[in-house]
């Protein structure tokens, strides 16, 4: 296979594929957990849980005062990955291009010099997470090997993309492959691993807030 036939592969089944696994995966998993159920609450209703699950997804995505004290570096190089992320994914102009023709949804690009720099910077970020996780001791006892897997497909669609957009190395090609093929990794294995925390973390965040808001108290 030359290197145009694996770019058009990676590009068209290879993507459809990964495409089809992750929101297959993703629908399951939600699907097994909706179907967990609870238990009816016999107690007279104190507060409204609809309410107080809608608070605590709003109050938990910011951290308190204790809690950032307690975490700060974590809680620091964890908001700059979003953060580069989000910029990173959606701000750069060959993605959102790829957005459009999936869905057919555009929007403004960021300047490429502020979306390379965000790339950088969200690198460091989860260079500096993954020393702090295995230097701290605590850290370093509850990491297991999927903890660091999903760390590495989580960080190479930024070192690929990084190298595919400077075409360091090999044939722009090939780079771009390689950039396309990480991404697919990750989309297949989102749905498995901890990465799936991006969907549940809000259903967990509401079913707690819930409870606490038909029992009349804050979250």
């Amino acid at each position: 296979m030359s290197e145009i036939e694996l770019l058009d592969w990676v590009r068209g089944p290879g993507f459809q594929l990964a495409s089809i696994i992750f929101i297959a995966g993703v629908i399951i998993r939600i699907t097994e957990t909706l179907l967990l159920g609870r238990k009816s609450n016999l107690a007279e209703a104190r507060g409204s849980a609809m309410l107080g699950g809608l608070r605590t997804m709003v109050t938990r995505s910011f951290p308190d005062k204790n809690t950032f004290k307690r975490s700060s570096y974590t809680l620091v190089a964890g908001y700059i990955f979003h953060i580069g992320l989000f910029i990173t994914l959606l701000f750069f102009a060959p993605h959102i291009l790829m957005f459009k023709e999936v869905s057919g949804l555009s929007w403004p690009s960021l300047p490429t010099q502020i979306v390379d720099v965000s790339a950088v910077v969200t690198m460091i970020a989860l260079f500096a997470i993954l020393a702090h996780r295995l230097l701290n001791p605590v850290l370093r006892f509850l990491t297991n090997a999927e903890d660091l897997f999903v760390w590495l497909v989580t960080i190479l669609p930024f070192i690929t993309g990084y190298i595919a957009f400077h075409r360091i190395g090999l044939t722009a090609p090939s780079l771009l492959s390689m950039h396309i093929l990480s991404v697919e990794l990750l989309l297949v294995v989102f749905p498995f691993t901890k990465l799936m925390h991006a969907f549940t973390l809000f259903f967990a965040r509401w079913f707690n807030g819930a409870i606490a808001g038909y029992r009349g108290v804050e979250s």
